[in-house]
């Protein structure tokens, strides 16, 4: 903020000073201050439509096992749905499509963006489908929702993500599933019989669902491990970042700046409020954890790493012209993003490092341009190996064919309000939640870029640059 002081000087009326994207309404008279924030470029282009995010909101994220356990995930994704409806206020034939990511689906609700829609009251009109793309889920329906308003086929959209760990499906073994079939389909007793009698004891051996790459049947957990011993990340590095975002979550909570948080009556039991897996340590009980992967001597562990999540998200996307016809107050434009895809074997959750240089060619912007980072934040040891990554010459130039890096975001503007380590990772919920903190930051801090990015599984990334809304 640059304060200019004006003495002995009258003018007789307000007026603004418009500057590109941003407007100031100032008041001059006799020894009055006129404020001006600062200013940089609009990204609005003269032939791209101006889409806008207007609203933002997510149940509280809980640890898996607690309050939400006897739930299924379209209970969390109808509430999220249920909450946009009451802080916007829209109607409920004015949506032109709904799109939800998630990663683990219920079997009984696979599209489980329509049967939310349905759930919430949403017109039985308005299409609705489901994306999967691993922890990006919500990102992808968020830049689906983007393309439909781009393309002039939707005016307004509304994107999400659920994620419900508490209730994950697990299988029969593949030799006990076809039995099974083959029972359905057996004519006579005696076939009957004969199936029955050739089920055997392992036969029964449940096939339970883990965090770990197909084309590599390694666990996230141990990858994380892996790239944090790659990139020379300690363990104190890791226990340290941890604790920030703790410690910051936790200020940001009392403070009451998650705002897009809504209260959520859980049926049959009570109210909830506020995310319930902010838990400010200290380095020296963080020590005493054991490696949750690698052991004896692995570096992640259960406190460096974000816990099973229950949760959801929902937020509006609208083409700027209908949300002003509206009424709306948008809280920001969604500008250019990219995805992009590496080796998962070995840079499985480099996501971040390939993906924020791509977008900030498309935006023609810089780092030093960025006023708010929200990065997911997986594992502490992933975001380190990221940072370290995003900082050496060597790195851009050998793996990513660049001729020097990109540069680190600085600590002041880098997930002031904690993350995914913090305040839980529901991975088909998460983009969406950092999307809108971005557009909150950005109102706060009086910021005019955002720039989101994230990792996934299959060794994908994205990343998003947002533009405060003129306040």
């Amino acid at each position: 903020m640059v304060s200019i002081y004006i003495y002995h000087l009258y003018i007789l009326s307000s007026y603004q000073i418009c500057h590109t994207a941003s407007t100031y309404s100032t008041y001059c008279g006799k020894k009055t201050f006129i404020s001006i924030t600062k200013s940089k470029k609009t990204l609005a282009r003269p032939s791209v439509k101006n889409i806008v995010l207007v609203e933002g909101v997510r149940t509280p994220f809980l640890m898996s096992g607690t309050t939400y356990a006897d739930l299924m995930p379209h209970d969390l994704a109808r509430a999220a749905l249920q909450g946009l409806l009451h802080k916007t206020g829209i109607p409920k034939d004015a949506v032109d499509y709904i799109i939800y990511g998630t990663v683990i689906q219920e079997v009984k609700t696979s599209n489980v963006a329509r049967e939310a829609a349905l759930g919430a009251g949403f017109s039985d009109k308005i299409p609705a489908h489901t994306v999967t793309m691993a922890c990006i889920s919500s990102n992808q329906a968020m830049t689906s929702a983007v393309g439909m308003i781009a393309a002039g086929q939707c005016d307004a959209v509304v994107a999400g993500g659920v994620e419900f760990m508490s209730d994950v499906p697990i299988r029969h073994s593949r030799k006990m599933r076809k039995t099974m079939l083959s029972l359905n389909k057996a004519k006579t007793l005696g076939q009957r019989l004969g199936l029955i009698g050739s089920i055997r004891l392992a036969h029964l051996a449940p096939e339970l669902p883990a965090v770990a790459e197909f084309s590599t049947a390694e666990t996230m957990g141990h990858s994380a491990d892996r790239l944090a011993a790659a990139f020379g990340v300690s363990r104190v590095e890791q226990d340290e970042f941890a604790l920030r975002s703790h410690t910051l979550a936790k200020k940001a909570q009392d403070a009451g700046l998650l705002k897009d948080v809504i209260s959520f009556k859980v049926p049959g039991r009570d109210i909830v409020s506020k995310d319930n897996g902010i838990r400010p340590s200290s380095m020296e009980q963080m020590a005493k954890l054991k490696p949750a992967f690698i052991k004896p001597h692995g570096t992640v562990t259960a406190a460096n790493s974000s816990f099973l999540t229950d949760g959801a998200s929902a937020v509006l996307i609208m083409s700027e012209e209908k949300a002003l016809a509206m009424g709306y107050k948008p809280k920001a434009y969604l500008r250019d993003f990219v995805y992009v895809s590496q080796d998962p074997k070995d840079q499985l959750l480099l996501g971040p490092t390939y993906s924020t240089p791509k977008v900030l060619e498309r935006a023609g912007l810089t780092m030093d341009d960025i006023d708010v980072f929200e990065f997911h934040e997986a594992f502490a040891g992933q975001i380190m190996a990221n940072l370290k990554a995003m900082d050496s010459d060597w790195f851009a130039q050998t793996y990513m064919g660049r001729k020097s890096k990109v540069g680190t975001p600085p600590t002041e503007k880098f997930n002031l309000w904690g993350g995914s380590l913090s305040l839980g990772h529901p991975f088909g919920a998460t983009g969406c939640r950092l999307v809108t903190t971005v557009a909150h930051r950005l109102q706060k801090e009086g910021g005019q870029y955002g720039l989101v990015a994230a990792c996934a599984a299959g060794g994908q990334g994205h990343a998003m640059v947002i533009e405060a809304y003129p306040q």
